[in-house]
Order: structure tokens, then sequence, then C-alpha cells
């Protein structure tokens, strides 16, 4: 039986569930718009030899959503903030876009907190690579009268006005590939997602996102890289992963062919033996 509850980290309450025991500590890191909850069936491939932590981000699930505070950054602080509060000795972080960034962000800024890191499908584009993209995406925002229309906002707003039996029958037939496991939690994550974090993500004053190539420098740890092809939908190109392994040599590559940006839930059974032969190693 999983147990869940609620903690102050980074000076908010973060909601998450642990499957506990004296075993190694892994923290799940879910991507954007999704919930703790929304790594179910992996976590219950894993928790007969792992401690596993779900957390819900800021802004998710049934974690606080202050009205500011959204940049990468800042879920990175919270996961340090977590894992300090729980008293986690030193573990392994499994994040998935969104959430691999967070992960990698952590590793680069706490390295003494971070044993290793599992990165799937990380928001790391190719045009965002170095100072000279900042600085572009600067003069864009200066020049701008209004932030652009967010598509991305607009598909959360019209699944909230879908009812939840309607919402889950919609993703069973759009994604028949999914372990039956994801389609509740992915379902209510949409449900609970605090529309606040939208009207944050569009203040000008908002932190500019840090550039992969910084990101990827940074990360002290052992880390595998999940990727999938981008003609189906995932981010990491195979030019920028051959750049990001040159960049770090602790940085290992998992490609798993035919995924898209979901590669867990597409390809569940490959996901979990790449993830558990990483674990295995950075544990022994």
């Amino acid at each position: 039986m999983w147990t869940e509850s609620d903690i102050t980290a980074n000076g908010i309450q973060l909601h998450y569930y642990r499957t506990g025991g004296n075993k190694p500590p892994v923290v799940m890191s879910h991507g954007f718009s999704d919930n703790g909850l929304c790594w179910t069936p992996i976590v219950q491939a894993l928790e007969s030899d792992y401690d596993v932590i779900m957390y819900d981000a800021r802004g998710h699930g049934q974690s606080d959503g202050p009205e500011t505070g959204y940049s990468d950054l800042h879920h990175a602080d919270d996961l340090a903030g977590l894992i300090t509060a729980l008293d986690l000795q030193r573990p392994v972080i499994i994040g998935h876009s969104m959430g691999a960034q967070t992960a990698a962000l952590t590793a680069g800024k706490y390295p003494q907190l971070v044993r290793g890191i599992v990165l799937e499908d990380p928001p790391w584009r190719a045009d965002w690579a170095d100072e000279a993209d900042v600085e572009r995406y600067i003069r864009e925002l200066e020049t701008q009268e209004s932030p652009p229309e967010n598509h991305f906002e607009k598909w959360i707003l019209d699944l909230q006005k879908t009812s939840r039996e309607a919402l889950l029958a919609k993703q069973r037939a759009e994604a028949p590939d999914w372990p039956e496991g994801e389609f509740e939690p992915w379902v209510d994550s949409k449900h609970q997602f605090n529309l606040a974090v939208f009207s944050a993500l569009k203040q000008k004053d908002m932190p500019v996102p840090q550039t992969w190539k910084k990101t990827v420098s940074a990360i002290q740890c052992p880390a595998l890289l999940v990727t999938g092809d981008v003609d189906k939908g995932a981010i990491v190109t195979e030019q920028l992963v051959d750049e990001a392994m040159q960049l770090n040599p602790n940085l290992r590559v998992a490609h798993i062919e035919g995924a898209s940006h979901n590669i867990r839930r597409e390809y569940h059974e490959q996901y979990v033996m790449r993830v558990r032969d990483f674990l295995q190693e950075v544990f022994a």
C-alpha cells in the first residue's frame, strides 16, 4: 500500500506518494500538466526493489499553485527541497519532459544530493543551445506587445471542460498502446492542473530558460538519456544527442525506436528494462 502526504519544500507544500521500505530511493519527476501518479505503471515495476517517491510539481496535482515561480530553476529548487526534507540519501531521479529538465538541473545545481538521473525526452531543442539563442529570445520578448497564443493552454482548457468519463474514453481510443494504469492518472492530472501556471508563464519578468548545453555540461552524476523518434513527436534529435555526449562523458543514451515523446507509455517493457539496468548499475 502506497502512502501519501504533504511536505514543505522550498517554501511551498508539495504532495507526494511513496512506496516505502528500506530500499534504495528513487524520485519520479513528471512532465508538464501530469502529476506524480502518472508514473504508476513504472513504479509498479520498480517498487519491489526501490523506495519510490512520486511528487506533484508546483501547480500540478495536489501541490501548491503559487501565482509566480514556474521557471525551470524554481522546479529544481523544489525537488532539492523535497529530497532534503524527506532525508533521502542521494536518490536517482527519473524525469519525463519538464520533469527531465528538472532532474538535470537538480543534478547540476545540487550534485551532493543526486546519485544518478534518467531523462526521458527532455525539452532540449536544437534552437536553444547557447547564449546567442538566449539573446534572440530576449529581443523577441521585448518586441512583443502581448504574449503569443498558447495552444497548449487551449488544449488544457478543453480537457478540463470534458467529463472524467468522456475524457477516459477519448484517451483510451487515442492511445490504445498505453498500459491501462496510465489513463486514470493522466485524466485526473489534467483536471487538477492549476491554470495559474499559464498566467505566471506569460509574465515578462519570468527567468529566461537555461540552454540545454549549459544544463548538460553541469551534470556530474551518471545520466541516462532515453530518446524516441523525432518524426513520431519526440523532441531530442540525433544531432543534439551526439553534441550532448561530447559535452558530458557521464551521459549515455538509450534510443527506443518508434517512440514519440511519451516513450514509457508506448514502449513500457523496453523502457523498464533500460531503467532497471541503469538503476542496478548506479546503486551497485
